[in-house]
């Protein structure tokens, strides 16, 4: 075989594996394209146990396309506290945790923090269980608010139009 047949067929091959790899990167931007949208998780852990909680509801800021999700159950031991990480969806806007407590007596007390609570961009949060003696942490619901008007009355609000919740049963 001469010197000019094997650059030929060296020139041929290369030719033939680049095509191939671009023909593959173009299949794989297509496929990725075209994938469902995936909602953003969060996730809680408490008492050596992590559970990854996907939205309740999930909606766009003009309340369309809403998706609904179930509440996510976590055990959380008296006193234990716990830990919820965020992901940027959640961190990069402005965020509010509605937190759900209860009295032994059931009378139920309600607690809201925001992200001005925290650091800027503060991606893990620890929520005490227990805050006082004679309350139980019984739930959990990290919301991102939209300000929303009454047509009636005219009055404004903040609705959330993407919340993941958590329940915190008794041990």
């Amino acid at each position: 075989m001469s010197t000019l047949n094997v650059r030929t067929t060296i020139i041929s091959v290369g030719a033939g594996l680049a095509a191939v790899a671009v023909v593959t990167a173009v299949w794989v931007a297509v496929a990725v394209s075209k994938a469902p949208a995936h909602e953003p998780e969060i996730t809680a852990y408490a008492h050596g146990k992590s559970v990854t909680v996907a939205p309740f509801m999930y909606c766009t800021v003009r309340m369309e396309d809403c998706a609904y999700g179930e509440t996510t159950p976590l055990r959380v031991p008296s006193g234990m506290p716990v830990q919820i990480s965020l992901p940027s969806e959640i961190v990069d806007s402005p965020w509010l945790i509605q937190l759900i407590y209860q009295r032994p007596d059931g009378e139920q007390v309600d607690r809201v923090l925001s992200f001005a609570d925290y650091p800027a961009r503060a991606r893990a949060l620890t929520i005490e269980s227990q805050p006082e003696p004679d309350l139980r942490l019984a739930g959990i619901e990290v919301q991102l608010p939209i300000l929303a008007r009454d047509v009636d009355t005219g009055r404004e609000s903040y609705i959330p139009h993407a919340a993941w919740s958590i329940v915190t049963p008794e041990m």
